[in-house]
């Protein structure tokens, strides 16, 4: 169990004038702000669940359906710097409410927009408080309890997110097949809704940083590690969304099972996020640069390895799991290692890891998309991924050697 932090061992990351809450008052708003993270995480990927429906409703092809998911992705990598940068100032409480209002609104104008271009707009609109919001959750929960459990602390957070590829995706799914695709993103608004007022009424009072600006807050830009812990998400995890991004053509086509089986293998990917965050929160407190050094390397073994574990479903099923576990606990220490090498700058820095994963998301799909276009097989987004994972653990290696020179702490 998370344990309250006290008055005299507060955290870099609370403030002075933070009102420490009891250890039952700290659960509950971690819980609240993880309500937050499953709206969002249901939002950004029920897109992918009811595409067809959402082309076919449109009147547009698949690939041209495909553009709402790159407006979301383009709205987090530009949200993210953004309104970290200009809402640092803001009590963390009042601006988490106003992230998931817009976010709120955003997905209503999905629902209601009556055309592509208009539910494109509203795509990237919705895109654009998703690095904010985790970023400030992830700093406000760091806050709350003793310094040895940060990560433990985040990682709750994030629990919403890895729930809603179990729970929130599934259904929201089901009930735009069934309803008619509009009515989903209506319910991941009345999500986002309870989440403002669970936010009210949990989490405790907590003031911006009142020496915060927008100048102060993009200084973080000019630190070589913060761009290098980026780097290191966009293309260490570029890896797995590069297999992942044809998990669907893979499990039919090479392993050889049916349409119908592929919610059970997208089911085992998220219950293995959903172990792995909680594996990551421990893994970043007890060591955070050698877990992100383990889970990288592990990563390149993994991705290689499904080339040969597609082949049965027993293989596949296993692999998808590990993946996503080991996946998910990459996530998690990344988080934390932006909010370690910011400086003053936390916010931002905090906020880049959502915006890094979007790119790596876009640069994997990508690079697994011209594999295949060159005739390389289903299997070559996998070796691919085993590439970018590779690539992931040089720039981090690069990162512990400049931190190491300079004499700073990993």
């Amino acid at each position: 169990m998370l344990r309250p932090l006290t008055r005299a061992r507060a955290t870099v990351f609370a403030g002075p004038d933070v009102d420490v809450p009891p250890r039952r008052r700290a659960v509950l708003a971690i819980f609240a702000m993880a309500i937050g993270s499953f709206a969002i995480g249901t939002s950004e990927f029920v897109t992918m669940g009811l595409l067809p429906d959402i082309a076919d409703g449109l009147g547009v092809s698949i690939p041209q359906g495909g553009y709402l998911i790159s407006a979301y992705a383009v709205g987090v990598v530009l949200g993210a710097p953004v309104i970290a940068a200009a809402g640092a100032r803001m009590p963390r409480r009042r601006l988490l409410g106003v992230l998931m209002l817009f976010s709120a609104a955003a997905n209503v104008l999905t629902a209601v927009a009556p055309g592509p271009v208009g539910v494109t707009a509203a795509r990237l609109l919705a895109g654009l408080p998703h690095g904010a919001y985790f970023g400030v959750a992830s700093l406000l929960a760091a806050s709350l309890v003793l310094p040895e459990r940060r990560g433990q602390a985040v990682s709750s957070v994030m629990l919403g997110l890895a729930a809603a590829n179990v729970v929130g995706v599934p259904a929201a799914t089901w009930l735009g097949q069934a309803v008619g695709w509009r009515s989903a993103y209506w319910t991941v608004s009345a999500i986002a809704v309870l989440c403002v007022l669970a936010t009210a009424m949990l989490v405790p009072s907590a003031p911006g940083s009142s020496a915060a600006s927008v100048r102060r807050e993009l200084s973080a830009l000019r630190r070589p590690q913060v761009w290098l812990t980026v780097l290191v998400g966009m293309i260490g995890f570029g890896g797995m969304f590069s297999m992942y991004s044809y998990i669907a053509p893979l499990i039919t086509d090479v392993t050889g099972m049916s349409a119908g089986s592929i919610p059970l293998i997208l089911l085992a990917f998220g219950v293995g996020g959903v172990l792995g965050t909680v594996a990551g929160g421990r893994a970043a407190d007890r060591a955070l640069v050698p877990s992100l050094v383990a889970s990288l390397s592990l990563m390149v073994l993994l991705l290689a390895g499904l080339t040969v574990l597609a082949q049965t479903a027993i293989g596949i099923t296993v692999g998808v799991f590990v993946i996503a576990f080991n996946g998910s606990v990459l996530v998690t220490c990344l988080q934390m290692r932006l909010m370690d090498v910011a400086g003053d700058a936390r916010t931002l820095g905090a906020a880049l890891n959502h915006a890094s994963l979007n790119a790596a998301n876009a640069l994997g799909a990508w690079l697994g998309g011209l594999v295949i276009g060159a005739g390389l097989g289903l299997l070559a987004p996998s070796w691919v991924g085993a590439a970018l994972a590779a690539g992931g653990l040089g720039v981090l290696m690069v990162s512990v050697l400049l931190e190491r020179h300079t004499d700073q702490p990993t």
